[in-house]
């Protein structure tokens, strides 16, 4: 799978709801629940990031719920991304871009959403064939004013800007012609997921679900 056919499905992920979940998830009993309550909160598309020993299990029970879109974050590696292929992940998200992992899931067809956050860095990413890619950390390399000065430049490049962003600042984020979507991990509270509090995730889901772009 070529990064231009990558960079497709994973624009088409990206647009399916405002925000895409950032979860981890240390207990993958939970994670079935966890899916049900945010795709029925209007947030289909989640990405379950490879920091604890229970994602990848957490990526194979949420990847049966019915309408969930279900993906990899923190993929690093062409053994991570193999990895997340192999447990069901529908496209791999991670912080910054290497050869060998743009080529691993190429040969995997691992739709990828590579980051980058400086010029050099779009450009070699768009060089390589991506048009669709992960801005991170968001808020810590300049937040919205950061993107918004990238799109003159470049204005072929759509981002999902990830890492402080909150419904604080959602906002300044989608309203930018450049943004697709968001990644936050304030809708998945540690506690409501302890507790099992799927009502107030779903509420959390469908009030971000609502958030206007463009």
């Amino acid at each position: 799978m070529t990064p231009e056919l990558q960079s497709q499905k994973t624009r088409a992920l990206c647009q399916l709801a405002p925000v895409v979940p950032v979860i981890v998830i240390k207990d993958a009993g939970k994670a079935a629940d966890l899916a049900r309550a945010l795709v029925t909160g209007g947030l289909p598309v989640l990405e379950v990031t490879l920091r604890s020993d229970a994602a990848l299990d957490a990526i194979r029970a949420m990847s049966a719920v019915e309408g969930g879109h279900v993906g990899a974050g923190t993929v690093l590696t062409p053994d991570d991304a193999k990895r997340a292929k192999d447990a069901g992940a529908e496209f791999a998200v991670s912080p910054g871009a290497t050869g060998k992992l743009i080529m691993a899931c190429a040969e995997l067809e691992l739709p990828l959403l590579p980051g980058a956050v400086t010029a050099s860095e779009v450009m070699r990413a768009a060089d390589a064939g991506f048009d669709m890619l992960k801005f991170f950390p968001a808020e810590a390399v300049g937040g919205a004013s950061a993107l918004k000065s990238l799109a003159g430049p470049l204005p072929k490049i759509s981002f999902c800007p990830t890492g402080g962003v909150s419904p604080s600042n959602a906002g300044d984020y989608l309203s930018l012609p450049n943004v697709v979507c968001v990644g936050g991990s304030w809708i998945v509270s540690d506690a409501d997921m302890e507790a099992g509090n799927w009502q107030a995730i779903e509420d959390r889901a469908r009030t971000a679900a609502a958030l206007p772009r463009g």
